[in-house]
Order: structure tokens, then sequence, then C-alpha cells
């Protein structure tokens, strides 16, 4: 369950508040209250009949005790009353089981609550926590007083051979980008400096998940059922792609109990991401703005809960370290309440500017998910040998996501003769300085 029975009845109108202010129906708090009032009901029915057969039971054998006739009137009648309490006791408990079962898909469906310092509102209640560099302009100045205009990156891509998304369309369908020649080494040159900062500069330890996963790991992460229709099913098998290598390694732990030595534990993976949503109803559909599948390296922490504030601003900066060894000038967002997703108590996006497209694009997002995640998976840790196990907090971010990434450095580094200068980080992986058709 997402939400515990506790938290449930102390701070069911914190939970409506929080799903109101996140834009979602408040209606599975109040379900969740009359669901755990019937199953707290019939637990007590259940107990007091029990009581009431045992007493039966002690009743039949003192009567025998006392020379009663086991064939007799007396003991027939202390069985019978035994047996319908039993009959009783059956059927609450199949009620209790149906209740349960019930109750458990409605907690699942309660949104987490931002936390209360977070902007409530839409797009336009977001809020700029910082920035880094100096956007580059639409228009540049070129050699003898000239300007030059700056291309979208899917024109700069086609000319330079870095992208065929016609291909992509032909054996897959739209939003399938196919790369080739330098653009596909260019993804393949950023997937390796990514994973390479995060391990050795930040000390995470690299994943190499499966592309699919089951429908216990999909819930785990809160994407059954809040996200299932975004998701590509394997239904022959009950599999999931995966839409971010964050489900596949934050189940690493579902169902364990960490030792506090252990915390926190850091990882981070590559994956392929496929989602269903991108690109829908005609927005971005040129070039590789959205996409359904696309390629991120992905940080995931799990941390003790007093330590996870600290954690999501070291995250967010272990992001940011990319952004700036790429040279690519960037803000850090705060999300309102109604930006966010239905799992995350806080969120900061990184968004970079592309100025062939003039706009801010979302290149990571880092979010602070507090037991939310946790409890669903029962992912617990003991502060000390022996002491009752607790729920963790777990968080995760892009570090970074592939396609806004190549979309604004073709953008920024495409040079007024048609050629593509390499950021100076990547000229190693890649082994040029400079890409032409």
């Amino acid at each position: 369950m997402s939400v515990g029975l506790q938290r449930l009845r102390e701070d069911a109108e914190r939970l409506r508040r929080g799903a109101i202010d996140k834009g979602e129906d408040p209606a599975a708090v109040d379900a969740a209250l009359r669901l755990d009032r019937r199953r707290r009901a019939l637990l007590g029915e259940s107990d007091r009949l029990k009581a009431q057969r045992n007493d039966a039971s002690r009743g039949i054998g003192d009567a025998i005790k006392g020379g009663a006739d086991p064939r007799g009137a007396e003991v027939a009648e202390l069985r019978e009353r035994s047996t319908g309490v039993s009959r009783r006791i059956a059927e609450l408990e199949r009620e209790l089981q149906s209740i349960e079962a019930e109750l458990e898909e409605v907690l699942l469906r309660i949104p987490n609550p931002a936390d209360l310092d977070v902007p409530v509102g839409g797009e336009q209640a977001n809020v700029v926590v910082r920035t880094w560099g100096e956007p580059a302009r639409h228009m540049e100045d070129g050699q003898g007083g000239s300007s030059w205009e700056r291309r979208p990156h899917w024109q700069v891509a086609e000319a330079l051979g870095m992208l065929d998304l016609a291909a992509g369309a032909k054996v897959t369908g739209s939003g399938f980008p196919m790369y080739r020649a330098a653009g596909a080494a260019l993804q393949r040159a950023l997937i390796d400096l990514f994973l390479s900062i995060h391990t050795r500069e930040h000390g995470f330890v690299e994943i190499w998940p499966p592309a699919v996963v089951n429908a216990a790991s999909a819930r785990g992460t809160g994407q059954i059922p809040d996200k299932e229709h975004q998701m590509y099913v394997v239904e022959r098998d009950d599999l999931y792609l995966v839409p971010t290598a964050e489900v596949p390694v934050t189940n690493i732990h579902r169902d364990e109990i960490l030792d506090a030595e252990r915390l926190p534990i850091r990882y981070v993976a590559y994956s392929p991401c496929f989602r269903r949503e991108a690109g829908a109803a005609g927005k971005d559909t040129r070039g590789i703005l959205r996409v359904h599948q696309f390629d991120k390296v992905e940080m995931v922490s799990f941390e003790r809960p007093e330590a996870s504030g600290a954690a999501l601003e070291w995250l967010t900066g272990c992001a940011e370290v990319l952004l700036q060894r790429l040279g690519l000038a960037y803000r850090v967002v705060l999300l309102a309440t109604g930006e966010m997703g239905v799992t995350q108590a806080r969120t900061y996006d990184l968004e970079v500017w592309a100025p062939g497209v003039e706009r801010w694009l979302e290149v990571s997002s880092v979010s602070n998910f507090r037991d939310y995640q946790a409890r669903r998976m029962n992912i617990r840790w003991r502060r000390e040998p022996g002491a009752k196990p607790e729920i963790l907090h777990t968080l995760n971010g892009s570090g970074l996501a592939l396609a806004r990434t190549v979309a604004a450095l073709l953008e920024v580094y495409q040079q007024p003769d048609g050629t593509l200068r390499v950021p100076d980080v990547l000229c190693p992986h890649m082994g040029v300085e400079l890409i032409r058709r």
C-alpha cells in the first residue's frame, strides 16, 4: 500500500488536500476510510465470535467431564452453537478477504501529498530556483557584420546524416527515431560519459537492468495503476517495457530489510525507455522532443528518512554537473503541485535552453518520493540490530535523458558552415572534434 492505515486514519484531510492540489480526485481517501471502518468492524465481530467458539468448546469439555452424555441433548446443543458460530466466522473471513483486497487497491490510488512548502497550482506556479550559463541566441553574429540563424535540431541532424526519422517510422512507427553514423556515436558517447561521471566521481554503483518488468515491479514504483495506460505491454507474458530504469532498479530491494550501515544505497543505470503517451495529440511531433522510445541514464537512491531532503539536493547537483560539463545553459525548476506526478513529494526539473526552437527543454526530473514507493514495495531498514524495521525513503532522477539533451547539443553547437562542433568533454568518447556530412 502507498499510504499506511495509521496515516489514513490520522491525516485523512491532509491526504484529501494533497490529492486536490495535484488535480486528482480525493474520493479514494473517503473510500479507503469506509473500507477501513468496515474492515475493523469485521475483525471485531470475528474476534468476538472466535471467543464464543472457544467458550463453547470449553463448555462441551466441561459438560462431558461433569458426566453429561456426549451424545445427549446438552452436548448436542453446545456443538450446534459452536458449528453455527464457525459458519459465521467463515463468512466474515471471506468478506474480510474481499474488503482487504479492495482496500489495498484503493490505497494504491491515493496520491502522495506534496511537501508543505511546494507551491500550489499549475505550470504558472513553478519556481525557477537557479540558472547556470548564458543561453545561446537564435540569431548569432557572423563574420563581417553578418548574422546567421540557428536551425532546429532535426534539420541539423538530417543535414549531417545523424538522424533518419523516416527509417525509424518505416521499421517501427512514428516516434521511434533511428540514429545513424555520428548520431549513433553521439548517443553511445553520452551514455558512456554520464555513467562514467556518476560512478567514478559520485560513487554510484552501476546497474544494467532488464528492459521489461513484471506487474509487481510496475505497481511498486507507482506506474500501476496510475500510468498503466502509458506503458507498452507484452501481453502474452504479462510483462511491461520499462518507461524508465527507475522501475527495475528501485525494485531491486523490494520486500527486503536493509541494515543501517548499508544506507545510503545509490545506483545508476542506463536503459532504453518506452512510453505510449509521448508525442500524443500532435504536440512536438517534429524532431525528437517527444518520442515513444528514448535512452536515459537514471539515478536511484535509498535513504534514511531524515536524510532524504539533503539527498534530493545532492542528486540534483549530480545531474547539473553533466549539463555544466556539456556547456549547456540550464535552469532548475521546483515544480508546483499540479505539475508533479501522483507519486512524488517534491520534484526539480532541469531544463536546457535550445536556441533552434527557442524553448526550454526538460532533460532531467529529480524527485523525492518520501516513503510512498518504499511502502508499496515493502522496503524497510533497521536503525540498529534487533530494532523494529522502518520504511525508508526512495529518490530518483534522470542523469540525463538523451533525446532532448541531444536536441539541445545540436542546436547549441551547430556552426555557421553547417558543421557541428563536438563539446570538449565528448571528444575523447567520440574520437572527433567536428562532425560534418
